[in-house]
């Protein structure tokens, strides 16, 4: 479905942030944003858990977007969280609430998920250009670094430095001396080497940066004109002059310059340490910004899908490249899974069930590239720690767990709800693998499956059984499996009736 009105809502480790856009010939217009200075990451205890006051103020902040995302359909609003939601031990407790606060699903993004997006974003809101840019987005608790060509990012990482993490590392007491500013500086220098000779070798013409500390470095270095001959955005020679009068203020709070909004003011310092520690490190000159990022880019991303150019379907399709998928055989296993669910679904199977069964096909036998032995577990390590442009962490997950069920025991997935329609997906899964074991284009007979009791009874010509014994009693196995779950699983042999 086609939406004319779309909305993205990022919460970031120091600000929460939602856009309103509306579509109008694949471009996408700012309706309505709203800002809440949550600062998640300065909520995070010595444990790396989510003390109750952060949660509250993230909880406060969702109930207002909530209010101004009601009437929105589901399909129109894609909420992403990002670092801080990533390492918090109590993350899953806390998104239950969270999602009840909002009224729409929190996807956990991976980092170099984030960074995608934020060059989608940035790329979107800059002016056409064939050459290679640089974007860097320092966030509250990570910052991103991604080269890319036009839309296209090509490189992408995410490094665990953020100006709410390093202000409360560095400048936890808001004092600002000489020392602390070199400390945080090669802080970061340290992280940035792990990624520098790589980026340097692809290289780039523009760096650009990107959201709320590159903003606020921007709009002080040119508001007091701190950048030589009238630069815009942000210059080295601008940032040493910032960092010197830093340093002679004391602190963030005392430095009497435009340009700095007071909700940025806590985390300014952080913020410009490592901004600067970037410029040393990848010998950056100048820096552009770009108003465009990771909501914007969401909302391009969400576009994409409307239009059926879903990231996620090129990076399946990547997966299958990648660990050398035997084609013919996952596409028919999908096409006999597919058949089973809208069975199963009386014709009417739900899209995001259609969508992950189809997904878990193509990939469910990645893990053989590993080894034959046990590769359903395997390839479900692969979905759940790989980078996976497009998926979020909850999606990575789901997909993993229906590959890992696709064979062996069930009782591996005794965590999953009795009533999650996951169970039809993986039954469904299952089935058609059994019923292609010999991997070849010979046509299956005339087959039914219907639900009974919580379970699948399966209708299959008894002729067609005698002359494959080999996946009778592989469904015969099968039945047993399902059983020592509690749920019941027959197939019935047909004598003479054509099953339509």
């Amino acid at each position: 479905m086609i939406y004319e009105t779309v909305a993205a809502v990022d919460l970031g480790s120091n600000s929460f942030r939602l856009q309103v856009g509306r579509v109008v010939d694949d471009q996408i217009y700012t309706l309505d944003s709203l800002k809440e200075p949550v600062r998640l990451a300065s909520g995070l205890t010595a444990d790396k858990r989510l003390d109750p006051a952060s949660q509250a103020r993230a909880l406060a902040a969702l109930r207002v977007f909530g209010e101004r995302l009601g009437g929105l359909d589901r399909g129109a609003v894609r909420v992403v969280a990002t670092n801080t939601l990533r390492v918090a031990k109590n993350a899953t407790e806390f998104l239950p609430l969270a999602e009840e606060a909002l009224g729409f699903p929190i996807e956990i993004i991976a980092g170099r998920e984030e960074a995608r997006l934020i060059y989608i974003g940035a790329s979107h809101s800059l002016p056409a250009a064939s050459h290679k840019r640089l974007v860097i987005d320092i966030g509250g608790g990570s910052t991103e670094f991604i080269i890319g060509k036009r839309h296209d990012p090509v490189l992408m990482e995410s490094l665990y430095m953020g100006c709410v993490s390093y202000t409360q590392r560095f400048f936890g007491d808001r004092r600002f001396d000489r020392k602390r500013l070199r400390e945080a500086q090669i802080a970061a220098a340290k992280e940035i080497e792990l990624i520098a000779h790589d980026y340097q070798r692809l290289g780039w013409k523009e760096a650009v940066g990107s959201s709320g500390s590159a903003r606020a470095i921007a709009d002080v270095l040119e508001m007091s004109n701190l950048n030589p001959n009238g630069e815009t955005g942000i210059t080295r020679e601008g940032l040493d002059r910032l960092c010197a009068l830093l340093i002679k203020a004391g602190s963030a709070e005392a430095l009497d310059l435009p340009g700095v909004k007071s909700d940025r003011l806590p985390v300014f310092p952080g913020g410009v340490a490592i901004m600067s520690a970037i410029f040393e490190e990848l010998g950056i000159e100048r820096m552009t910004y770009a108003d465009g990022a990771l909501r914007l880019g969401v909302l391009y991303d969400l576009l994409g899908r409307f239009h059926h150019h879903d990231m996620r379907d090129a990076t399946i399709a990547q997966f299958r490249r990648r660990y050398q998928v035997e084609g013919d055989q996952v596409e028919r296993v999908e096409a006999t899974a597919l058949s089973a669910l809208a069975q199963l679904s009386e014709g009417a199977p739900g899209e995001s069930d259609v969508q992950f069964l189809s997904w878990a096909c193509r990939v469910h036998e990645i893990g053989i590239s590993v080894a034959h032995n046990a590769y359903h577990k395997h390839g479900a390590y692969i979905l759940t720690y790989a980078d996976m442009p497009g998926f979020s962490k909850k999606d990575q997950a789901h997909l993993a767990l229906l590959v890992l069920g696709h064979r062996g025991k069930l009782e591996k997935l005794g965590a999953l709800p009795a009533d999650d329609s996951a169970w039809n997906l993986v039954f469904c899964l299952r089935l058609a693998v059994i019923l292609h074991r010999t991997r070849d284009d010979r046509a299956l007979p005339a087959w039914r499956v219907r639900p009974a009791n919580g379970g699948f009874v399966l209708d299959l010509p008894a002729d067609w059984l005698t002359e494959n014994p080999w996946t009778a009693a592989a469904l015969t196995e099968e039945s047993a499996i399902w059983k020592q779950i509690g749920r019941n699983y027959t197939f019935k042999p047909r004598s003479t009736r054509k099953i339509a």
